[in-house]
């Protein structure tokens, strides 16, 4: 029996790379730390928007979340499908919604995704496989997993993904659409991002799991665990969970801990988390830092690259906000339209 050949220096090295550096380009990975750039900035500027007396009602923003929505999003084409949440702006962005009319959305101006009926949390994109964000908690599981028996049902290839957050592993659809998914076996990505707390109750403190993904094995799909703020570690996740789900075997449970620096909403006070707390994520573990240190680490892009990504995403936030200015509102004899779909 001939002797197992020995792997060459470079093909082991190269094994040994994080998986983004052996699966994308660097052109890729630079496209990366601007969307993921973009969708920071994109709630920084509704923020401020917001603080400003622009933008009424209120928000979620997922700042500090980045890089679960970009690696969840990086082995999806354009024509597999989204579900999204309450905190959904960065869902958005990674499957390619653009940022201008999401914010004539958030200033109900007709050049808004919904024609402005829709605001922060129920932005959809259709035609980039963007279903809608969901102000109900949990509600767009169910929603995915329709959407998934579609697409099984009529072969057409799509993979859909389901983004929830911790919050909504404890209510009724979460368990009957993970049953449900497994038992047709269906092309369905379950991701919860585990940011820690349900508004203001920790997870420690409402779910029995240690780990959320743990609830899958009774469901009998994989149930992963990974570290939310590395995309590296997301992308492959959700990478293999597409594969998986392309290939007939059904659906995949991802936990993506992270954690996010602001508050639930734009009305919570933060009462119930320690300064040390939030300071340690934004400081030691923001996952847009993490990722710039370690595209410069393999020499994918330098501090120039870097700085021209972060200007590029400011002049693309600014120029949202001013056309969202500049569109026209609404009038008051389109109130009845395009609230429903038309007819086929």
């Amino acid at each position: 029996m001939a002797a197992p050949k020995r792997a060459q220096p470079e093909a082991a090295a190269h094994a040994n790379l994080p998986f983004i550096y052996r699966e994308y380009s660097p052109e890729q990975l630079r496209q990366v730390l601007h969307k993921m750039y973009l969708i920071r900035r994109f709630e920084e500027g509704a923020e401020e928007c917001y603080t400003r007396g622009l933008i009424h009602g209120t928000m979620h923003l997922s700042i500090g979340q980045e890089a679960s929505a970009m690696g969840v999003c990086m082995p999806l084409a354009e024509h597999d499908q989204i579900t999204s949440t309450h905190r959904g702006h960065g869902h958005c962005i990674a499957k390619g919604a653009e940022v201008k009319k999401m914010f004539a959305e958030f200033f109900g101006k007709t050049t808004g995704y919904c024609k402005g009926r829709g605001g922060s949390m129920h932005i959809a994109d259709v035609a980039k496989g963007n279903l809608g964000a969901n102000g109900i908690v949990a509600g767009g599981i169910p929603i995915a997993v329709g959407a998934a028996l579609s697409a099984k049902k009529m072969k057409t290839g799509k993979v859909v993904v389901s983004f929830f957050g911790d919050g909504a592993n404890n209510e009724g659809a979460f368990h009957e659409a993970l049953n449900m998914a497994s038992i047709w076996k269906l092309p369905v990505i379950f991701v919860c991002e585990n940011n820690g707390y349900g508004m203001s109750t920790s997870t420690e403190r409402s779910t029995a799991v240690k780990n959320i993904a743990e609830r899958a094995a009774a469901y009998s799909m994989p149930g992963v665990v990974v570290n939310g703020n590395i995309f590296s570690e997301v992308a492959e996740a959700s990478h293999r969970a597409v594969a998986r789900a392309r290939a007939g075997e059904g659906p995949t449970l991802i936990e993506s801990k992270t954690y996010r620096h602001r508050g639930h909403s734009k009305s919570d006070r933060n009462r119930y988390r320690t300064k040390e707390e939030i300071e340690d994520w934004m400081s030691n573990r923001d996952p847009i830092t993490l990722l710039e240190n370690e595209l410069q680490e393999f020499g994918i892009i330098d501090r120039t690259g870097v700085e021209a990504i972060r200007q590029a995403a400011a002049r693309e936030i600014a120029e949202g906000i001013q056309f969202a200015k500049d569109s026209p509102s609404p009038d008051i004899r389109d109130l009845e339209n395009y609230v429903y779909t038309e007819p086929a």
